[in-house]
């Protein structure tokens, strides 16, 4: 079977759900291929040797231009300049500069940054904490390859959520290990007992955060603790990680080979090495199985 298309990121879903003895939501990671903005299912299984070849094409996931070069995962220079999903605050939420009237697009504030977001605890390659909007759930865990995640905060905007991120950010870490992502699975964390230790730690400074964001009449910033939420657990695709990650780099070798042992976040683990497919959306490939 060969598929062509225009890449983005993997969908990730979630089948079989389940309540465990832990009163933990329990579920399996599915994963669809898109192509051309349309899912596709994956044409390969688990022990499946498989080629994605790069046709040396690149198109902007935004715009649709043809670019020699990729800007923030699959966007051309002009869109990389101008469009708010490309702007700096993406990355650093707490930098959001909407109030000082300098968003290069108003409609991308509304519709994104001033909805309801989460500050979550997850368990990927270890204990971190981070922020999505409430309709990325789980969408954002899965992306990142967590086993477990645990939301502890609702609040009103995204700037609210990068700045209790920042705080949380002094005792937790708000990256993922990759390398360490891809080489097996975390230890359980019990992230109940975490999230009531932080929340007793900096209610101080969660209250004087409130106080502060509550003073913005034009949009509901308020904050609201969690405390009933139970822990997700996500069960992903995988036969065998690898002893040693090595990443495959269309780049450079613009055809890889390789036996499919599993699939987890972003990547797909080959026995020849690791991809990440959202690193390659706009690129032109070819799948083939």
């Amino acid at each position: 079977m060969e598929l062509q298309g225009i890449c983005h990121k993997m969908h990730a879903g979630l089948k079989d759900l389940s309540v465990t003895d832990q009163h933990t939501h329990k579920a399996n990671v599915e994963y669809k291929f898109i192509l051309d903005r349309s899912e596709v299912d994956l044409p390969f299984n688990l022990g499946q040797e498989i080629e994605i070849e790069w046709t040396g094409k690149i198109f902007c996931v935004s715009c649709g231009t043809k670019t020699s070069k990729s800007f923030s995962q699959g966007h051309c220079f002009k869109c990389f300049k101008t469009k708010a999903s490309c702007d700096m605050c993406i990355m650093k939420p707490e930098t959001c500069h909407y109030h000082l009237g300098t968003c290069r697009e108003d409609s991308f504030a509304h519709e994104v940054c001033f909805q309801p977001h989460i500050v979550y605890l997850a368990n990927s390659s270890a204990l971190k904490v981070g922020i999505t909007r409430i309709s990325q759930m789980p969408t954002r865990w899965l992306d990142q390859g967590a086993t477990q995640a645990l939301p502890i905060m609702k609040v009103g905007s995204r700037r609210l959520s990068g700045q209790l991120e920042i705080m949380f950010g002094t005792q937790v870490a708000d990256k993922t290990d990759w390398r360490k992502l891809l080489k097996g699975e975390a230890e359980p964390l019990d992230l109940i007992e975490v999230r009531e230790q932080l929340i007793e730690e900096f209610a101080p400074k969660i209250q004087t955060i409130r106080e502060e964001f509550s003073q913005n009449l034009e949009f509901n910033e308020t904050v609201e603790l969690l405390e009933t939420e139970l822990p997700r657990e996500f069960v992903y695709p995988v036969e065998q990680y690898p002893e040693k990650v090595k990443s495959h780099n269309l780049d450079k070798t613009p055809v890889i080979r390789g036996t499919l042992q599993g699939i987890k976040g972003q990547y797909l683990i080959l026995d020849t090495g690791v991809i990440n497919i959202r690193k390659y959306s706009g690129y032109e490939l070819k799948i083939r199985a």
